[in-house]
């Protein structure tokens, strides 16, 4: 492979091995890499994945300019067999018109006056957790929140008569995100998609898995708008909508849509309300401004849409959670004719990556910043957050369409169980394991306490 001259002043890097690159230090720990990278070679630094020429850039204004010049002079990275899988050739994946087709047809339903439709739901589901809670008793965490985000999705995605389709959905997702991940980090990711190896037949088995339980949702929605029955789920949308051609989305267009919307109403929003609980337990007055916030707002009742807007400490916990565990942990796109980024050219064909986790946990953008800091984000903040220093759910063009979705999601979810109890998860963070998204190794035991 020819090598990819790198653009002026970028030339200091780690070491790379013959063939494989900078991949076995990526591979072992992919979030302390990008981390190293920033901390000991600057804001603009060559490295390579295997074979391919990759440059990582930690400053904002960068990483604005990277998102916003996607679909213009940069181009979406292809991930891998596993991530095509998985996604298909969604929203997400899908590039040029093609994308700017599908996401005309998808946008409207997440918008916010959708999401107020949804909300009913979401502190439903919530309430009925929380009758279940029996303060003194053990819980994990991640799995109680896994559960409760697993049944919103379904239930706004698909409707409340596919609850039982759930578990299974829920299942093949995990493995999915667990395969996904270890190709990523290893050398399969290089490998082309006729080799079989062990962990792309299980992927291969939770994908059909996936087709087969989105297709029979499909066909029980057909089946009811072909009766005239108006559903109101997110499915039923998508169903509905045209292109400006009176274009329906496709059968695989509407399996690789539901998947992406469920990944993002359920694995980000339960992988960040799980770590937020770990950070209010132990940050007892960030804790108790939230308890104080959620009584003299709601003063018992439940929440509702409108208090959205009406619980700023609540939403600054959610913003601070996506800050020092951000589920979308890497951002990359590959240059095009003409691209340039900070002023410098940069040659088509340059794999450009930014990492939310490396960018949020930056000292020049956050002091202190492995702190757990809501007021970090009070309007009156002293020291404001620098544009794109913060960027869970990307920006620019290819922005994440649910992002409205997931931070009303895990602010009412919060706001329903913080107002009955606390969760003392112990002063120990869990570990992390950056798959699709960036998810906690194990369980994360706590006690639950009545307030």
């Amino acid at each position: 492979m020819t090598a990819i001259p790198l653009p002026p002043g970028a030339e200091r890097g780690p070491r790379r091995w013959p063939l494989v690159g900078n991949l076995p230090a990526f591979a072992r720990d992919p979030l302390a890499f990008f981390e190293s990278l920033r901390d000991e070679y600057g804001d603009w630094v060559p490295w390579a994945l295997g074979p391919r020429r990759n440059v990582l850039v930690s400053r904002p204004e960068h990483a604005g300019e990277l998102l916003g010049a996607v679909e213009g002079t940069f181009r979406p990275t292809e991930l891998g067999w596993a991530f095509r899988s998985l996604l298909g050739n969604g929203v997400v994946v899908a590039t040029g018109d093609d994308w700017r087709r599908k996401r005309a047809l998808v946008q409207p339903a997440v918008r916010p006056r959708q999401v107020r439709a949804y909300a009913a739901t979401m502190v439903e589901c919530a309430d009925a957790l929380a009758s279940g809670w029996t303060p003194g008793s053990r819980v994990d965490v991640h799995r109680e929140m896994a559960g409760l985000t697993q049944r919103i999705a379904v239930r706004t995605l698909f409707g409340g008569d596919a609850a039982g389709r759930g578990g299974p959905i829920s299942a093949a997702m995990a493995t999915a995100q667990r395969e996904l991940g270890a190709e990523f980090r290893g050398l399969t990711l290089f490998l082309p998609p006729w080799v079989r190896t062990p962990g792309r037949r299980r992927m291969r088995t939770a994908v059909a898995v996936l087709d087969r339980e989105i297709e029979h949702v499909v066909r029980e929605h057909e089946a009811a708008a072909a009766a005239g029955e108006d559903r109101d789920d997110l499915l039923s949308r998508l169903l509905a909508a045209r292109d400006p051609h009176g274009e329906p989305l496709s059968r695989t267009e509407l399996r690789d849509e539901a998947v992406t919307l469920y990944i993002g109403g359920h694995e980000t929003t339960s992988t960040t309300l799980t770590w937020a609980w770990q950070l209010l337990s132990t940050t007892p007055d960030a804790r108790a401004r939230l308890s104080e916030e959620l009584d003299r707002v709601l003063g018992g009742r439940l929440p509702t849409y409108e208090d959205y807007t009406r619980l700023p400490w609540t939403r600054q916990v959610v913003k601070e959670a996506l800050r020092i565990y951000p589920p979308i942990w890497l951002i990359s796109a590959v240059a095009t004719e003409g691209a340039r980024l900070g002023g410098r050219p940069v040659p088509a064909g340059t794999s450009v990556w930014t990492s939310p986790w490396s960018l949020h946990r930056d000292s020049r953008w956050f002091p202190d910043p492995l702190a757990f800091r809501p007021e970090r984000w009070d309007p009156d903040a002293p020291r404001p957050v620098p544009e794109h220093a913060w960027i869970p759910f990307g920006g620019g063009p290819r922005a994440c369409l649910g992002a409205r979705f997931a931070l009303v999601e895990a602010a009412l979810v919060l706001a329903v169980l913080g107002q009955r109890f606390h969760l003392d998860t112990g002063p120990e963070p869990a570990k992390v394991f950056p798959g699709l998204t960036l998810q906690p190794v194990g369980p994360v035991q706590a006690t639950v306490r009545a307030r």
